[in-house]
Order: structure tokens, then sequence, then C-alpha cells
């Protein structure tokens, strides 16, 4: 079986003045170059600082995410938020999106012999899961360019961004394929080509965020917060330039990136509407083109944000951190 697993425990470096107990909590997110700041949680003890012993892991799919969630494995998700959309209209868990966090750092990969849109027909765009998300934003790039989902083109859903990179370095006919940091990276210095960025291609999307089972969160109000304080936190370290160097060390040593991919994925990452939203913070016009995205893509009626949303905790996270 696939896996992609961090170390499930991590020992919390000592800070001045610790809370005097540490809740735990289980986080599953995709083994990106976006995972920077909960290494720099641990790593620097900012979450435990406030109050939080961070287990975490990565997910080898955003189903098997989706499931665990479900089945109460971990607490919280850093994932695209499409996908909790998708637990509640989908498969009707009722899950809340409790914060922001990036823009996705998406590109619209293509193999060496794809030049065009036009030439990807008859071959397969390689997806995670293949009606949430990022697929959703491909079928949509490939739509506005005249190619249809099993008409034009066939999906290839092989999980996460290692094994999107591993099916797009083997070719054959997979021919494209919507990858973040560093993946896109490693395929452009591969040889592989970017036809633009997807927020480029269709505007303001609210990529990943952190999202949660609601009865859990109104249970644990308390630690949701002081988590949301502590990644918060984390994210402006990693958003200091003058951590720069540090951080690029840190991708190197964490996801075992070159320098150079590890220096690319950095800067990228800062780049306003490109990677993380500064605090984490939801982009209401980007989330309003995800629920746009999914209406027109997959079916069914107007959605209202409010539904999905419940940025009370994150309001509260802020307050702590402005104490």
């Amino acid at each position: 079986m696939k896996t992609l697993r961090f170390a499930a425990a991590l020992a919390l470096a000592a800070v001045a003045a610790p809370a005097a107990a540490e809740d735990l909590v289980r986080l599953n997110t995709f083994p990106t170059a976006r995972s920077l700041p909960f290494f720099v949680g641990v790593e620097k003890g900012i979450f435990a600082k406030h109050g939080i012993k961070l287990e975490f892991e990565f997910t080898e799919s955003s189903s098997a995410q989706r499931q665990g969630l479900a089945n109460g494995k971990f607490e919280v998700v850093h994932s695209a938020v499409d996908n909790a959309l998708a637990m509640i209209e989908t498969a009707k868990v009722d899950v809340v999106i409790v914060s922001g966090g990036d823009g996705g750092t998406n590109e619209f990969i293509v193999a060496k012999d794809i030049s065009s849109f036009a030439d990807i027909r008859g071959k397969a765009l390689v997806t995670d899961a293949p009606n949430t998300a990022y697929a959703l934003q491909a079928k949509k790039i490939l739509l506005r360019n005249g190619l249809k989902d099993g008409v034009d083109y066939r999906i290839n859903a092989v999980g996460a961004g290692p094994f999107r990179l591993k099916a797009m370095l083997e070719g054959g006919d997979n021919a494209a394929a919507i990858m973040n940091l560093p993946f896109s990276a490693q395929t452009i210095e591969a040889g592989l080509k970017s036809l633009g960025r997807t927020v480029d291609m269709l505007g303001p999307y609210q990529a990943g965020g952190a999202f949660v089972l609601r009865a859990w969160a109104k249970a644990n109000p308390d630690v949701l917060e002081r988590y949301l304080a502590g990644y918060i936190e984390s994210l402006r370290w990693v958003l200091d330039k003058a951590n720069r160097d540090e951080a690029i060390a840190l991708l190197m040593s964490k996801r075992h990136l070159t320098r150079s991919l590890a220096t690319r994925s950095y800067d990228l990452m800062i780049e306003p509407g490109f990677g993380f939203n500064p605090d984490a913070r939801l982009n209401a016009e980007g989330f309003d083109n995800v629920l746009k995205l999914r209406q027109e893509v997959e079916g069914g009626p107007a959605p209202d944000p409010a539904k999905y949303l419940d940025l009370s905790y994150y309001d509260r996270a802020l307050k702590r951190l402005a104490r």
C-alpha cells in the first residue's frame, strides 16, 4: 500500500514559560513544501508554547484524508478546502472550514511533447481524486480550451503530489497534471513544461485551509483556538524574509530537497496571491471562486459560503496572539 507518513510523534523543544499541559492534536496534510509551517512550529516550540502537542502525518490521497477525518483518525486537516465541500455535499459529513491558508502554488504541468492544450486530446490528465479541488481546476481549464472530460481525455487518478510527479515523469499517456511545490519545480527541472499558473487562468483561488469535524470544534474550542494560534505564529515566522536562509535549510532537511528546489519553493510560497495567505486568512473572493467552480463542474444549486465556514475560532486565535 502506498504510504507517505511523517514520524507520528515529534519531540517538542522546551520554551520559556510553556503551558502547564499540552493537548494532543493529530494533523493530516499533504507532503508538499507548504508543510513548512508545521516543521517550524515543532522545531521552534511554537505549538508547545500554545499548549499543543502536535502529531502529524502525510496523506497518500485526498480520499484517504477525508475518510480519516470522518473516522476520527485525526482532528485537523490542512488541505484544499474543496475537499471539505465534498465531505459536506457528497459524503454528508459535517465538517467546517476554520481558516484559510494559501493560494495553492498550482501550475498546469505538461509532458515534454505537449506544446498546447490541444495536444492533450486523446491522452490522460493525472489527478489526485478525480472530482475535487485541483482536478476541478484542470477540468475547467481544459473545457475552456475545448476539451471535455471522458470525451477528449481520460482521468488517471493516482493520489498525492509524489505520485503525480512519478506518473508525469514516467510519461506514456500521462500528458498533464496540476502540480504544486516542490513537485512543479521538480518536473520543470526534469524538462517538462508549465502552461501557466492556475490563478492566472481562473482568477483568485482559496486552495489550502484548515477544516475539522464541527462536533469536535464545538467540544474543543480552546484547543482549536490554540492550535490555530500556533499555526498562524509559525506561518508568520515563515513569511518573515529575515528567516529565509533558515527556512530554506529546513525545507532541504525535512523535505529532502536540493538547495535550488528549496529556494525556488520558498520564494514562490511567500509570493502574495500565489502562495501563503498572510496570517492564514481566508480569501473571500478565492473561496467564492472555489464554490463557483464546484457548481459549474460538478453541478448542483448555488452554494452558500456561510454553510461551510466558521471563522470564529480563527478570530479568537488572532486575539490570543495580540495579547
